[in-house]
């Protein structure tokens, strides 16, 4: 580091942006996307809601116990309960965080709390008090501070500073700020607040007016030294502050900003795709940074300039995020180890040696489809390898769809259902249609269908469709996906994937409080 002060990366895609409806993650995939924030150089990790499930408990657990170095982090509202088993769930770190909070608007506070000022700052000092006694490292956030008012701020932010806490976190909760005034806000705090200086603060944006990165930054310009932001903007609602977009614009406009931070960016596009590949939740082309356009160039004056001198266009290189790694290209004449080699390389590993073997019969299938196999089709095509913990209740067999011109396509599919053979065939409006219908008229699931999405992974004619589809029943939400060259096989997997983690109990994804 130079003589600018470290700005400290805080990751909350395994909490905060598992909040997304349909985004909740195994606890196998939380571990995959923690070590590559750990390999990436993240400084905190916050690894769930240890009070929400007892799958999030475990998780924040087993990340605690394999990840060496990055903080671990559990999210704990501001009662005893909840302190009590974030402190048990980040024991085996090497270095744990407990972070605490307690809603400060005064909308907040009438409303949901119905608890009046004093009572607040009571309980947010004892809940700080209480952490303590399990980590030296606790960080306090006062929910919907952006909504709250300044002199209550200052108490009850110089009030936990002295109980204790060593962080001090300001969330845009519902994304209403705008980039002056959030900024001024922090300013203003850390000049009045007495015992300031004894703590770091933080920034918590919400993108719900797409400003989520510029409060941020804003922010940091007026004195805060830790920014909590997740993979690709993954969020609740309009999603939270994405980290790739944070660090590199720190990185790219030093000229500016008064900070560093640690992160390796060469990592950032594979912690993308692995995001990606397992909430289901596609890359927009033309996100900054990760978008598979945030490179491309077709305008000729824009070509012209870049062959003659790469600034003239670009203000980062593509290789120092990561692009590069989509150079290597595997084919059916790969080896084992090159296949290893590279999934490696992607942050994929394997528990054992026989999902290596399945992952690896996988690859020369698609070989044999396909000329060249590119790291998106990696990605895609260990997902229901690596970690899978939906149960094999919903299997698909053979399938075989029949469509004409001016004829209702028909699905004629077979299934295997708790081990026992189904053969079922349906008309519908097209291919997929009719086999959703077809597989429904002997599953019977009773599920909504919220969502089916179908995205390319690779350029060309014989690339893999990527599909997404979103189940709902009784309150839990799921993303199932499938990858194949067929798309109406994909999407079969797809469902029938979705359809196994709704039958997941650790899988089920009620909304939970958060900040």
């Amino acid at each position: 580091m130079s003589n600018k002060d470290k700005l400290f990366i805080f990751d909350t895609t395994l909490r905060d942006g598992e909040q997304s409806p349909g985004a909740s993650m195994t606890r196998e995939e939380k571990i995959r996307i923690a070590k590559m924030l750990e390999k990436m150089r993240v400084d905190v990790i916050e690894a769930g809601f240890a009070i929400a499930s007892k799958g999030d408990f475990e998780s924040i657990q087993a990340i605690a116990k394999v990840v060496k170095d990055s903080t671990i982090c559990s999210l704990a509202r501001a009662v005893p309960g909840d302190i009590e088993r974030a402190a048990e769930a980040i024991r085996p770190a090497n270095r744990g965080r407990i972070h605490t909070f307690i809603a400060t608007s005064p909308i907040h506070m009438q409303y949901k709390l119905k608890m009046e000022p004093p009572k607040v700052l009571e309980q947010a000092v004892a809940a700080v008090k209480q952490a303590r006694n399990y980590t030296d490292d606790v960080e306090f956030s006062l929910e919907d501070a952006s909504r709250s008012e300044f002199d209550f701020m200052c108490k009850i932010i110089a009030a936990v500073i002295d109980a204790g806490a060593g962080t001090i976190n300001l969330p845009d909760t519902v994304g209403y700020s705008e980039p002056g005034e959030y900024g001024a806000m922090f300013g203003r705090l850390i000049e009045a607040i007495p015992n300031a200086d004894k703590a770091i603060f933080s920034t918590h944006c919400h993108n719900d007016l797409g400003l989520a990165v510029a409060n941020s930054l804003s922010a940091v310009m007026h004195g805060a030294r830790q920014v909590e932001c997740t993979i690709n903007g993954l969020g609740e609602r309009a999603g939270n502050a994405a980290l790739e977009e944070v660090v590199m614009a720190v990185r790219t406009r030093q000229d500016m900003m008064p900070v560093e931070t640690d992160i390796d960016a060469s990592h950032i596009v594979p912690t993308s795709r692995l995001v990606s590949t397992i909430t289901g939740f596609p890359v927009q082309p033309n996100k900054a940074i990760v978008g598979a356009n945030a490179f491309a160039h077709e305008s000729g004056i824009h070509q012209d300039g870049v062959l003659k001198h790469r600034e003239t266009y670009e203000i980062m290189r593509a290789e120092d995020v990561g692009w590069n790694t989509n150079k290597l290209v595997l084919g059916k004449h790969s080896g084992r180890a090159a296949v290893k080699a590279r999934f490696e390389a992607l942050g994929i590993t394997f528990g054992t040696p026989e999902e290596l073997t399945v992952a690896f019969e996988r690859f020369k299938d698609l070989a044999d489809k396909k000329h060249e196999i590119f790291d998106e089709d990696l990605q895609a095509l260990v997902s229901g390898v690596v970690a899978q913990e939906a149960p094999d209740i919903y299997v698909l067999g053979e399938m075989e769809v029949n469509t004409k011109t001016g004829n209702q396509p028909e699905a004629h599919v077979s299934l295997t259902i708790h081990g026992e053979n189904h053969r079922c065939s349906a008309k519908g409006s097209g291919p997929v249609d009719a086999a959703y219908k077809a597989i429904e008229s002997v599953v019977k699931s009773g599920a909504t269908l919220k969502l089916y999405s179908v995205n390319a992974i690779t350029q060309g004619t014989d690339s893999q469709g990527d599909v997404t589809v979103r189940l709902a029943k009784g309150g839990n939400i799921v993303n199932g996906v499938g990858a194949d060259t067929d798309i109406v096989v994909a999407s079969a997997k797809a469902y029938l994937h979705a359809l196994n983690l709704l039958a997941a109990p650790e899988r089920s994804h009620p909304q939970r409080e958060g900040i």
